[in-house]
């Protein structure tokens, strides 16, 4: 039986740091994850604010759903996937999460977790303590409205995620999902058509609604058409726009 995945609380036992100041003002993810416009007091008193820089391996989980909600965690490096458990045992994921995004927004409300944050590779993350955040921002309005915008994109997010399933073929699910993962790799400076994927086919096919083996059709598909280049986990897109081809009326969804 393999072995479940530790929480972040283990991790930090294993791999104690010393308390480091995040210094988000010399971060190079601070305009993705934090807002621009602050003076440099206002940016010092949010370093104050951030507790340290958590590493998370491969494999272990930041929280599990259930967890009391104390924290937002900003992504510093790779890559995240929050995923749920069904009754019969089948996990659903629910999202992917990168360098320069949050995670956690969505315990806010109701001050439990309600989705696992597992790492898809050795990660690191800066922790936000809510608390201590929302004092903050009380006197920082730019801040307040920062994760007004946040939360109001997340929304944005699942109503695009439930057009994708309700409404689009397994191909076209499959590109635009592709075609978010490339704006979002070129928004942090990385290459556009060219990427490891750092998620399995299977936990795509979680996410998209579909099955593994409609995925690897997919991705098939895709290749003999010449519109990417698929070798182990690298991907190249040959043909971005042949991609947003397919998509018709649903381009729109893209940049979700």
């Amino acid at each position: 039986m393999p072995s479940q995945p530790r929480p972040v609380q283990e991790i930090k036992e294993v791999f104690a740091l010393p308390q480091l100041k995040a210094v988000c003002s010399n971060c190079s993810l601070r305009e993705l994850c934090l807002p621009l416009g602050l003076t440099a007091e206002e940016m010092d008193a949010l370093d104050r604010t951030i507790h340290q820089r958590i590493p998370v391996k491969r494999g272990a989980t930041l929280f599990r759903a259930g967890d009391s909600f104390r924290s937002i965690y900003a992504v510093r490096t790779g890559f995240f996937k929050t995923c749920v458990s069904a009754e019969d045992g089948r996990e659903q994921v629910t999202g992917f999460h990168m360098s320069g995004e949050l995670i956690g927004l969505d315990a806010i409300g109701v001050e439990r977790h309600g989705c696992d944050a597992v790492a898809l590779e050795d990660c690191e993350v800066c922790e936000l303590p809510f608390a201590r955040l929302e004092s903050l921002a009380r006197d920082i309005p730019a801040l307040t409205r920062h994760f007004y915008k946040l939360m109001s994109r997340e929304i944005v997010r699942d109503q695009g995620v439930m057009l994708l399933l309700g409404n689009m073929r397994a191909e076209e699910r499959l590109a635009v999902f592709l075609l978010n993962l490339s704006q979002r790799l070129a928004a942090r400076g990385f290459s556009s058509t060219g990427f490891h994927l750092r998620m399995t086919r299977e936990e795509i096919g979680s996410y998209l609604g579909l099955k593994l083996e409609t995925v690897s059709r997919a991705f098939s598909k895709f290749q003999a058409d010449g519109l990417l280049k698929v070798q182990n986990k690298y991907v190249e897109l040959l043909d971005p726009v042949g991609l947003k081809n397919l998509l018709g009326g649903c381009a729109s969804l893209q940049g979700q």
